[in-house]
């Protein structure tokens, strides 16, 4: 039978969508013939029509020109008038010859022509050409009394009623085929409605075709399906599909699935039985019988022998118990030795022998009309407690199926244990038998014998159980592993929305300080101009409200740096910078920073430093000092009267801690800063160092302040490897204390190292000090700013400010003008490129780097690339003031960096630098 040709689902769709194709192609095509047909005509109606008409009116315009020149001429006597005639009457014939040739279709119209063109040459020979010639000969009585008559108009409005009658059959024609050029598009019209129907039917045909073709098959797969599952457990039942395509590999897999399912059924339901057969049965020769007959009625097995191990002095040998089909108790062998043929050798292995090519010389199956030779032999050992108790032979005319040997393999897994019970009690009726005199042990231990099967069998029960839940418990580890890999990866979303967050915290701060700082800057230059007062214009009030302005704003970008380091320290994007620091110039940076606070308050300051310190220690200088100098300022704000007192000494070794030994350092420094303040609470001693916090609201009204100072001091400590303690007393006085290592050997890990601070604390405290305290009296003066020195070195520079704050360039060219500089000022890079490509060469450009349209690093770029100009000074001017900006700036080619808001002083130096450079 030939294979029947596969139609899928996906060729009926693809076909069902050619049909529709190929009918909307065939209407496409007739509709365009019916178009191009339509457009055929249209052309011609337009093309032929016209010409006629065009032709008509220049024959008439030639006999107009003919008949005007003729006249022009007799009553002028001109011969120029003659020309209009001469070529009039050699341009008509032309014309209407054309015109004839036009209407060969139509010969009513041709014969109207002919009469016109007879009165046209009527006209010529009787008015056209005889007056010319009497004209010409000057004959003018003749003239008049030609046209006394004038026979010529008479022929003129015989032409013109011809023409008159001749356009309007012409129009009656036009209009003729205009009316049928509308019914033929009429026509297509329905044509085309009538061919999208047809294709519309064609379409939904198609489609329900295909959709029954698929939709019927699935309803008998469902229908099949349903009837199975209705038929209680009941799995004979198979699908059907005629159709060739997908769905029909459905049914073959769903076939396969329910064989495979009543294949499970067939094998549970024969182990069950098998199981339960032999229960009851206390002799292993009655046991194998059964044994036998029942399992060759399951596999069909057409021959078979059972063999139990028993012991003697030649070793284990295998007895024949029980044997199915055999000729007078004559099948197979009586015995046979671990090792001795193949059934010995499957003993020895544990393995189980399946043979489908059986010798001719094996043991013949008999019948009642002969013997016939087996086609297949299953050998399988029967084990206990991994030892072999006995050996199974089968033998069959057919091949055993997979199904059936794992059928036998699952029943011999628990018949060893049967088997072994057997010969246990067997072994106990034999006891019995021996002696009656222990009848009652003897049945002691038959009865926990068969406690013991009892066990077995629970055990076993318990085992499967135990199976089970390991099933069950690897089941929920694998969904526990696939929940946590859920939660890695939505902590590894929530980790990367953190980082997003933290570059936009530090983005907005970058812009914040950026956008505080550009006016702040301003703010401060022209406060200290004002305050300075050069001119002497202002009174000494005005003087104070400019100091005061300069304050606010130093105060003010105070807090701005404050914040920015807090937000560097909580992102973790702070950079520790190590380097040699020289100790014994702290006490003069202190006195210089500090004594002019001091006197203004009216507190002494004291300064003590021991001699054991040493005079270099390896730290970050930078953010030493800012520890150094909140302290301090603190200590001053909190401090109306008495003293604050600055002590630097060294931790001897005995007070180190344990935590302290552990870092890898050259020693430990001991920096107090104490005053005779306010104090502060114990249980606001923790409280303080937390951002944005103070002792309490009194404390933040009457002293001012954000918090922000302790908690970044805190962190400071904490990066260079320390820690800051407190010990305070209300009203008498606070003292912080800054323990700093000397990191010669590189940064400490401070999780790692994870200082006990109460442990420090009061390690610290019992100790007592041993270091002499040398005291350092300095006088306190205040502290004059500094003044630039050979000030005309700015004199007559050229110097060019490049921002888009106008603030900033006012406050810049107003304090640079006072030095005598030459100012121009620029409002973006490219302004700056223009203005350094058509002006005098600068001496020095003041480049602000956040500005529209072209930033300060593209414009430094250029001037050095483009302009060539490598040696110009460029100092850099920037208020955003974040990490590796002054990196950035010197890569793009400043000479420089300064940030906002700019220190005059600061800016006076630098500029002097370049320009005596």
């Amino acid at each position: 039978m030939e294979k029947k040709m596969r139609f899928g689902i996906k060729s009926k769709i693809i076909i069902g969508y050619l049909i529709v194709i190929v009918c909307l192609f065939i209407a496409f095509i007739v509709l365009n013939s019916q178009i191009s047909s339509l457009q055929k005509e249209r052309n011609f109606i337009i093309d032929h029509d016209i010409e006629v008409h065009d032709l008509t009116n220049r024959i008439e315009k030639h006999l107009l020109d003919m008949e005007t020149g003729q006249r022009g001429y007799i009553i002028t006597g001109e011969a120029s008038y003659l020309e209009p005639y001469n070529s009039a009457a050699s341009s008509w014939e032309k014309d209407y010859n054309a015109l004839y040739q036009l209407l060969n279709n139509n010969p009513n119209q041709q014969e109207k022509l002919e009469k016109i063109k007879g009165s046209i040459q009527d006209w010529i020979e009787a008015a056209g050409e005889p007056t010319i010639a009497l004209k010409k000969e000057n004959n003018t009585k003749e003239l008049q009394q030609f046209f006394e008559k004038d026979p010529g108009r008479q022929y003129m409005d015989d032409i013109r009623s011809q023409f008159t009658s001749f356009r309007n059959v012409e129009k009656k024609s036009t209009e003729t085929r205009a009316t049928e050029l509308d019914e033929k598009n009429q026509k297509i019209k329905i044509g085309l409605y009538g061919l999208l129907l047809f294709v519309t039917l064609i379409s939904l045909a198609i489609a329900i075709v295909l959709s029954n073709s698929i939709v019927n098959t699935i309803k008998e797969v469902t229908q099949t399906i349903k009837r199975i599952t209705a038929s209680k457990g009941e799995l004979k039942g198979r699908i059907k599909v005629r159709s060739n395509d997908e769905i029909k590999d459905l049914g073959i897999a769903t076939n396969a699935l329910l064989e495979n399912i009543e294949e499970r059924n067939w094998l549970q339901t024969n182990i069950a039985h098998a199981v339960t057969m032999y229960q009851g049965i206390a002799s292993v020769d009655k046991l194998a019988e059964k044994f036998l007959f029942t399992v060759s009625e399951m596999t069909g097995a057409s021959f078979g022998a059972f063999y139990v191990r028993e012991e003697n002095d030649k070793g284990d040998l295998f007895v024949k118990q029980a044997a199915f089909a055999d000729q007078k108790s004559d099948a197979g062998r009586e015995s046979f030795l671990i090792g001795e043929g193949l059934i010995g050798q499957a003993a020895l292995e544990k393995r189980t022998l399946v043979i489908n090519d059986v010798p001719d010389t094996y043991q013949l199956i008999a019948s009642g009309l002969g013997d016939v030779k087996p086609k297949s032999i299953f050998i399988v050992p029967v084990l206990f407690e991994d030892e072999v108790i006995a050996v199974i032979e089968l033998a069959s005319l057919h091949e055993f199926t997979v199904l059936e040997q794992e059928l036998i393999s699952q029943v011999i897994e628990t018949f060893g244990l049967t088997i072994n019970g057997v010969i246990r009690r067997m072994e106990i009726a034999r006891l019995l038998k021996e002696s009656q005199a222990m009848t009652e042990e003897l049945q002691a231990q038959s009865e926990e014998l068969q406690t013991q099967s009892e066990e077995l069998q629970m055990q076993s029960e318990e085992l499967r159980m135990i199976n089970e839940q390991l099933e069950e418990r690897t089941k929920d580890a694998e969904e526990k592993s696939f929940e946590l890999e859920a939660a890695k990866e939505d902590l590894e979303e929530k980790a990367h929305q953190l980082e997003l967050n933290s570059q936009y915290k530090s983005e907005f701060l970058a812009n914040m300080s950026h956008e505080l700082r550009t006016p702040l800057n301003s703010i401060l230059i022209l406060s200290e101009m004002l305050e300075e007062n050069a001119a002497k214009t202002l009174s000494e009030d005005e003087e104070e409200y400019a100091r005061i302005i300069h304050s606010s704003g130093k105060d003010l970008l105070a807090l701005i740096n404050d914040i920015l380091d807090l937000s560097k320290v909580e992102s973790g994007k702070l950079d520790v910078l190590l380097a040699e620091m020289n100790m014994s110039e702290l006490p003069d940076q202190i006195e210089r920073n500090f004594s002019h606070v001091a006197e203004q308050k009216k507190v002494q300051l004291k300064i003590n430093k021991a001699q054991d310190v040493p005079n270099i220690i390896h730290t970050d200088e930078k953010r030493f000092q800012q520890i150094v100098k909140n302290l301090l300022s603190n200590a001053f704000k909190f401090t109306e009267s008495g003293s604050v007192t600055v002590s630097i000494q060294r931790v001897a070794d005995h007070r180190l801690t344990t935590a302290m030994r552990t870092v890898d350092t050259d020693c430990w420094l001991e920096i107090a800063v104490a005053d005779t303040g306010i104090g502060i609470p114990k249980e606001k001693h923790q409280l303080i160092f937390e951002a944005f916090q103070q002792a309490d609201g009194a404390t933040v009204r009457k002293y001012g302040g954000t918090g922000l100072g302790l908690s970044i001091c805190s962190e400071f400590a904490k990066l260079l490897g320390g820690w800051i303690s407190l010990s305070s007393e209300v009203g008498k006085g606070s003292t912080f204390t800054l323990y700093l290592p000397s990191l010669s050997n590189g940064l400490v890990d401070y999780e790692k190292v994870n200082f006990a601070y109460e442990e420090v604390a009061v390690s610290i405290e019992e100790a007592e000090p041993e270091a002499e305290i040398t005291e350092i009296d300095h006088p306190v003066q205040p502290v004059e700013p500094s003044l630039p020195d050979d000030e005309n070195v700015f004199q007559d520079k050229r110097v060019l400010i490049v921002d888009d704050d106008q603030r900033n360039i006012f406050a810049l060219k107003t304090a640079l003008a006072k030095q005598g500089m030459t100012i121009m000022t620029a409002h973006n890079g490219i302004e700056c490129l223009e203005m350094m490509k058509n002006s005098e060469p600068f001496d020095l450009i003041l480049m602000d780097i956040m500005m529209p349209q072209m930033d300060g690093y593209e414009a430094m770029q250029k001037i050095r690339g483009e302009l060539k100009l490598g040696d110009l000074p460029i100092i850099a001017l920037t208020a955003k003031a974040m990490k590796n900006d002054r990196e950035k700036c010197l890569e793009a080619g400043a000479s420089d960096y300064i940030s906002k808001p700019l220190d005059l002083n600061q800016l006076f130096s630098v500029m002097r630098v370049w320009l005596v450079n």
